[in-house]
């Protein structure tokens, strides 16, 4: 044919016609991305807090209300009016897969009353789930949530509009590896991915930026159809191949991010005179368990930390003691609260605050972060209690009649014989009952996982066999008040000592 050049290659030959031809998985909008969706199908969606969200196609998909009968997986369902939490409204979720469901008072009403079935996971376990999915396992073992109405299917998944249970989750089988007991979890295998990136280029590879991963990398590799919301969409080569941690071949479709980013709770530095002035005026007990929880931190220790609490301690830590804190929204070497002018809606702690990075940090996916943890990577996990029993049983994350989630706290006690567990709580709740007890009566998030109990008013060992030991008493406290104020017995150790602060 004259005009038509070829190029041959080998034993092939292209025109170059064909050779001027592109992949181009842009698109023109989030309505054009979604336009060939189906209803009755399972989507998942990145983000935590607010960090890492598909806004874009959120709103797209809110506005299609023909589309409804939703399965979401998602950290948690935004907020009302915000995010998964407009697509409740509208009633186009018929399950959510979730691990927290939070301040969310909409999407906890529509649970409890019968609107929504909800399928609590844990957190690590649901970013494994989508991972192993992307990988084409269809189950796998982990430690995490033995021992728990998780493992043992006494989780209401949905209710009657009269408040009694229509559907119970059902139990999981469990199985013993080198003498450690495990629960089987089935992987998650999706239709569609809603995922959130700060780089995409005309193929489909992306980038994040800072803790911007989160659940966005297991979740865009899990589904048949992922489309991707980009900060900046750029030409191809402009992403370093080192730099794609999205990689083209899972990405069907790209758009422009339309949304503008927002932050959930902006939280500053203060100094550490205006920080110690915080917590002295929160309480006394509250500071002394402050104080004597930044013990706990030896030098060179990675440390994860609880909300509340524990996140105050590494402000007490003695000079020339360098700990490096992991947070599972996928941070290595967190840093503190940033100054106003640095705040970064991209950057933050579980806690959704604003948090800076120090330096020799490094940032990952969320599935990456539980790994470490339930391998007992990391050295020292502290959170609260709700409740401890004598044998280091906590429960952490259900009261009765009230439902907030399970967040991450299973994966963190998974593996007690590598990662020390120290419970910082009061000594008793706030009807003035015991919360260190014989047994548990609250929903347990580990079984025998919890070393050590710091409180206003002592600090007990536990061992897993023997129970409590008294070690440390405050100041001006007797052991016939902690006797009066435990439920649980416990012996008192031959060298007791002064709680130090």
């Amino acid at each position: 044919m004259k005009g038509l050049r070829t190029l041959q290659v080998g034993r092939r030959q292209f025109s170059s016609s064909s050779a001027r031809r592109q992949i181009n998985k842009i698109c023109a909008s989030a309505q054009d991305a979604i336009k060939d969706m189906q209803s009755s199908t399972t989507l998942l969606v990145g983000g935590f807090g607010f960090s890492g969200v598909p806004n874009s196609l959120i709103n797209a998909l809110r506005d299609r209300t023909d589309l409804k009968d939703f399965t979401v997986v998602s950290n948690n369902a935004g907020m009302p009016g915000v995010g998964l939490g407009q697509m409740l409204e509208t009633r186009q979720i018929s399950k959510m897969i979730a691990s927290f469901i939070g301040e969310n008072k909409a999407f906890e009403k529509m649970y409890l009353s019968g609107e929504l079935a909800l399928e609590l996971t844990p957190q690590g376990t649901m970013a494994e789930k989508c991972a192993a999915g992307a990988a084409g396992v269809p189950a796998f073992y982990t430690p995490a949530a033995y021992g728990t109405i998780v493992q043992t299917g006494e989780l209401p998944v949905r209710y009657h509009p009269d408040g009694t249970v229509a559907v119970m989750s059902k139990p999981k089988e469990t199985r013993i590896f080198n003498n450690k007991p495990y629960v089987m979890e089935e992987s998650i295998f999706a239709d569609y991915a809603f995922v959130k990136v700060h780089k995409a280029d005309r193929m489909g590879n992306c980038q994040f930026r800072k803790a911007q991963n989160n659940f966005n990398e297991a979740m865009g590799k899990n589904a048949k159809v992922t489309l991707v919301e980009a900060d900046y969409i750029v030409d191809v080569g402009d992403i370093e191949p080192e730099n794609v941690h999205l990689q083209g071949i899972y990405v069907s479709k790209v758009i422009q991010s339309t949304e503008e980013k927002k932050i959930e709770k902006t939280t500053f530095r203060k100094t550490p005179e205006e920080l110690k002035e915080a917590v002295g005026a929160a309480s006394t007990s509250r500071e002394r368990i402050i104080k004597r929880a930044a013990k706990e931190f030896k030098d060179g220790m990675h440390v994860n930390l609880g909300i509340g609490m524990p996140l105050a301690a590494p402000a007490f830590v003695e000079p020339g003691i360098e700990v490096i804190l992991q947070s599972e929204n996928g941070i290595l070497g967190m840093g503190p609260y940033p100054s106003p002018g640095e705040e970064d809606p991209d950057l933050i702690n579980p806690g959704k605050e604003t948090v800076t990075l120090k330096i020799g940090a490094s940032l990952f996916g969320s599935h990456e972060s539980f790994g470490m943890i339930r391998a007992g990577r990391i050295d020292l996990t502290m959170l609260g209690a709700l409740q401890v029993g004598m044998y280091g049983d906590l429960a952490n994350f259900m009261l009765p009649g009230k439902v907030k989630g399970i967040g991450g706290a299973m994966d963190l006690v998974a593996n007690p014989e590598k990662t020390k567990v120290v419970v910082t709580m009061d000594h008793v709740d706030k009807k003035g009952n015991p919360k260190i007890l014989k047994q548990c009566t609250f929903p347990l998030t580990g079984q025998r996982c919890v070393s050590r109990i710091i409180t206003e008013l002592a600090v007990f060992d536990i061992d897993f066999t023997e129970g409590l030991t008294l070690i440390e008493l405050a100041e001006g406290v007797t052991v016939d008040e902690v006797q009066a104020k435990t439920e649980a017995p416990f012996i008192v150790s031959s060298e007791l000592k002064t709680m130090p602060v």
